[in-house]
């Protein structure tokens, strides 16, 4: 996992904000006080903020006491030398992260009571979030410390942990080289998302237009009829560089078609948001709206079905 930040690092000495906020515009009161804490600005007292030297701190202050300025508030922003340790030590107490990293780490941690139960795929967007907010956390890290590194350790073998679960060291079964996939009965599970959407599209699309498509529910077990897809011990699942979708493109022979590989690309992303695809951001929002608006699975099928025919069609 890497972590991008915008923020220099520190220079020696500190970035001294007084404040006095107009008390008659709320809004503008607001805004101060949220533009501060997005910068992680520490608060020594009502109206006295702090921050590293850095020059883009020294200009983020220096536009925010112009805005102070222009809406009837007075403001001054100070550099301060450095003073002797123990008042060094007290000042960086106060831009001390470890407590939001542990939080997270509980988070993490917490995730493999889900291995073997929960649905990998979940799993892996719910890391995705903790690596999301483990950046804004470090983001204004200014004294990165061993919590920073235990947080960031933890996420890196949740990381593999959920990618074997997602990507599972296998190869689909050779006996289903004959068999018949016209007409049949394809089952999956819920809850229903990106690669189970679209591998029930491309199933009806392009590999068995008359198939029945069966939701179970997690843990109930496949009709011994059907062709089970997108879940662990299924007939059509991950393997290990692969997920449901592209799986059953090779399977039919349909691999070769760029708009289908680019669908499988944009697929793998929105399970487990490996490598980034431009249009993923595009097909994540139609088929969050499909889910809000289906009143159940098939017609939430139905609406994703539009959303990946498009798709193909402009590919």
């Amino acid at each position: 996992m890497t972590t991008m930040s915008n923020r220099s690092a520190p220079d020696n000495g500190w970035l001294l904000m007084i404040a006095q906020l107009p008390t008659e515009e709320p809004a503008v009161r607001m805004r101060v006080l949220r533009t501060l804490e997005s910068l992680g600005a520490a608060n020594m007292r009502e109206g006295v903020f702090i921050l590293p030297v850095t020059p883009a701190n020294r200009q983020a202050l220096e536009h925010m006491a112009a805005y102070i300025a222009r809406n009837a508030g007075t403001s001054h922003v100070f550099q301060t030398v450095e003073g002797d340790a123990a008042q060094e030590s007290a000042i960086q107490r106060l831009f001390d992260r470890s407590h939001r990293y542990a939080d997270l780490v509980k988070t993490v941690e917490s995730l493999k009571l889900g291995f073997g139960v929960s649905d990998p795929g979940a799993l892996s967007r719910v890391l995705h979030k903790q690596q999301r907010e483990f950046d804004a956390i470090s983001a204004l890290d200014f004294f990165p410390s061993d919590a920073q590194a235990r947080a960031r350790r933890a996420l890196d073998e949740a990381a593999a942990d959920i990618r074997r679960l997602v990507f599972p060291t296998r190869t689909q079964d050779a006996t289903l080289a004959g068999t018949n996939l016209q007409g049949r009965l394809w089952a999956t599970r819920r809850p229903l998302w990106a690669d189970r959407l679209a591998s029930a599209w491309l199933i009806r699309r392009f590999i068995d237009p008359g198939a029945t498509v069966y939701w179970m529910d997690p843990v109930q077990p496949c009709p011994p009829d059907a062709l089970g897809f997108a879940f662990d011990g299924a007939h059509f699942g991950n393997t290990e560089n692969r997920v449901t979708f592209e799986e059953l493109t090779r399977h039919a022979g349909l691999h070769r078609d760029p708009a289908l590989a680019k669908i499988g690309s944009i697929v793998r992303f929105l399970e487990v948001r490996d490598t980034p695809v431009p249009e993923a951001a595009g097909v994540e929002t139609l088929l969050q709206g499909a889910v809000r608006r289906a009143a159940n699975d098939n017609l939430l099928l139905v609406e994703a079905e539009k959303t990946f025919d498009l798709l193909y069609e402009a590919l």
